[in-house]
């Protein structure tokens, strides 16, 4: 979604809300949508609505403005709906077709558990023949697909990358890490050096934070494919990566009293304040970083996998742009969800509101306008991680099995191999639930 995107809140909260939607919204039919489709009219839309909502206005308004020029007899309707009850609003379009929109803008977590509920229409054929989608990265991709079928298109996309302090590390004869062993023992050094301050600031429950130490050492949230998952959070891959995360909470980098609560945001208001000598932030934490007390004192590097210079695999938040099955409109919405995450329109609300774009050639001149985007970018280059497309995953999140995985072993509560063997059987009670 927008904000597990942007934001350092972990997905497991954000999620939350979402969980009515996936888990109980109606099974609206698989069948055909409407006959209609009618070639004028009014488009209705829905968009979340940011914390700073003006210039994501100014430039729909700019993109809306061009396809009402473009297609006479056409208007286009936007709402700007609160991301915290978009779950209500979502079910109950789906549930009730003759008031929905025509267009959603949608987490792309999210996309499985719509597909299933039967809100979102297959876009395949417009979207493969779409000469912008094209340049979408495949991990963007990867998140508007289901079972093979396209079910709307990214609208941005956002990963997280190592936050240092330049002059900390400066002081205490640190080098910037190049590898995860690197990197835990620079933590734990500067905690020594400066005992008023976590090394790498840690979260027990921040499930996004925790994952590339997974990713990086091979090991998976799941196995399988749409339709048929199973958990592989306690494969011995995945123990290595968790025994890695785990290992910085303590007295020597970030004590689990203090930490095993903390979510992102929580560590990235720790860097920003000056108590952290490293975070691990997203491209959306930019801003919070530049308004707190390191501003000018610190820089962003890819987060270092196991072998020197490798970057450890991160996490794809972002959003897209779906349309409704119940659409009486198909070929204009098709025509809208594309001007609204065309190149043109993601490259403006980069500029705007630094969205990073799902096309690798807007991102790259996205780049070349702000530095600070450069390591995020290679980061994305590098191959990020997305969810299991599994509607059980909103369930797995919203129940925070990987969180409550990671504080067990924070507390001394269980070990590595009882925690992910307990998680991973949650898990797959809820993969259960929709497996074929």
């Amino acid at each position: 979604m927008r904000l597990n995107a942007r934001t350092s809140l972990p997905l497991a909260a954000l999620v939350l809300a979402g969980l009515t939607a996936t888990a109980c919204a109606p099974q609206t039919s698989e069948g055909a949508g409407p006959k209609k489709d009618e070639k004028s009219g009014t488009l209705r839309v829905w968009l979340f609505q940011e914390v700073g909502n003006k210039p994501k206005e100014e430039v729909v308004d700019k993109a809306v403005a061009a396809f009402e020029k473009a297609h006479a007899g056409t208007k286009v309707q936007v709402d700007y709906i609160p991301v915290d009850t978009r779950a209500q609003k979502i079910k109950a379009a789906f549930n009730d077709p003759k008031s929905a929109p025509d267009l959603i803008e949608y987490g792309n977590t999210d996309t499985a558990g719509y597909v299933k509920d039967g809100g979102l229409a297959d876009v395949s054929a417009e979207f493969g023949a779409w000469a912008d989608a094209k340049d979408a990265d495949d991990t963007a991709k990867q998140s508007v697909t289901v079972d093979g079928k396209v079910y709307g298109a990214p609208f941005f996309v956002g990963v997280r990358a190592l936050y240092y302090r330049t002059d900390v590390l400066k002081d205490a004869g640190v080098a910037v890490p190049t590898t995860q062993a690197e990197l835990i023992a620079a933590a734990k050094k500067l905690h020594k050096a400066k005992p008023d301050m976590y090394g790498l600031a840690v979260g027990g429950a921040y499930t996004y934070g925790a994952m590339p130490f997974v990713w990086a050492n091979g090991g998976e949230l799941a196995t399988g494919e749409a339709g048929s998952y199973k958990a592989a959070i306690n494969s011995d891959k995945a123990r290595k990566g968790i025994e890695a995360y785990t290992s910085l909470f303590g007295d020597d980098n970030c004590p689990a009293a203090k930490c095993a609560e903390m979510g992102g945001n929580a560590t990235v208001t720790a860097f920003a304040s000056g108590k952290a000598a490293m975070a691990i932030g997203g491209d959306f934490s930019h801003a919070a970083v530049e308004a707190g007390k390191v501003k000018g004192k610190y820089a962003v590097v890819p987060l270092p996998g196991l072998e020197k210079g490798s970057v450890a695999p991160a996490f794809a938040g972002g959003n897209n742009i779906g349309v409704l099955k119940s659409t009486q409109r198909r070929t204009l919405a098709v025509e809208l969800m594309k001007s609204l995450s065309g190149k043109q329109t993601q490259g403006d609300l980069f500029d705007a509101m630094g969205f990073l774009p799902t096309y690798t050639d807007v991102r790259g001149e996205a780049a070349k306008k702000e530095p600070f985007v450069a390591p995020f970018v290679k980061t994305l280059d590098s191959g990020p991680k997305f969810v299991p497309a599994s509607p059980g995953w909103a369930q797995i999140d919203a129940s925070l099995v990987l969180p409550t995985m990671f504080q067990e072993i924070v507390s001394g509560r269980k070990d590595v191999a009882k925690a992910s063997d307990d998680a991973a059987k949650k898990m797959d009670a809820a993969f259960g639930t929709y497996n074929k």
